[in-house]
């Protein structure tokens, strides 16, 4: 109860908090999903750089997230600007490999026959690899959001906005119930992108014959 009612008390401040996570969020993910997207396929047809690239992303991974922001702001001050990079670069592993599973993964007689009747590779890539990989990637790309909404609550330790300035600002005044309200709205935003994805996993799924 009491989290309900300093979230209706203070609404227009957590309805503000609300909106600049999910322009943070939504930004780093655009971002990661881009260049992740990009990069399964680059490896997916240089396989010698596979196990660099994902070496290096999984190295950057292991890195705690309160590390990288701090590492970052000498390069680019804090603020909203550190915590989209920092999020780009977590939500990057996730969306990598499974573009680049999705695309290695694709039956060699499917491609065998696209060449056979004249397909180069572009037309190959953008006609038979990219949507028989569709499942995989957008399996990646669920696993990217839901993690990249969580971990932008810790954006407000540098000065960034979002839902973490009220996670922030109870830990700093010993406000539980404001740390609590931040966490739940967190949690509940990255629920609500969740159920969204996974409905579009399920279609996609169907569509290809995968239960």
């Amino acid at each position: 109860m009491q989290i309900l009612q300093i979230l209706w008390d203070r609404r227009d401040f957590f309805l503000t908090c609300l909106a600049e996570h999910i322009r943070i969020s939504l930004t780093a993910i655009i971002c990661a999903g881009i260049s992740g997207i990009l990069a399964g396929i680059l490896i997916s047809r240089h396989k010698k750089l596979a196990g660099v690239v994902l070496g290096i992303i999984n190295v950057i991974y292991t890195i705690p997230s309160i590390s990288l922001l701090g590492f970052l702001i000498p390069f680019t001050g804090i603020g909203n600007k550190t915590a989209v990079i920092a999020l780009t670069v977590y939500g990057l592993l996730p969306i990598v490999r499974n573009t680049y599973t999705g695309l290695t993964n694709v039956d060699a007689g499917i491609l065998e026959v696209a060449e056979g009747l004249g397909a180069d590779r572009k037309q190959q890539l953008l006609g038979i690899r990219l949507p028989l990989a569709l499942p995989v990637i957008i399996s990646g790309f669920r696993n990217m959001v839901v993690m990249i909404i969580a971990m932008g609550g810790i954006a407000s330790f540098i000065g960034a906005g979002g839902l973490g300035v009220a996670i922030y600002r109870g830990i700093t005044t010993y406000n539980m119930t404001l740390t609590a309200a931040g966490s739940v709205l967190i949690a509940l935003l990255a629920l609500f992108c969740d159920r969204l994805l996974s409905a579009a996993e399920k279609r996609v799924n169907r569509r290809y014959g995968i239960e």
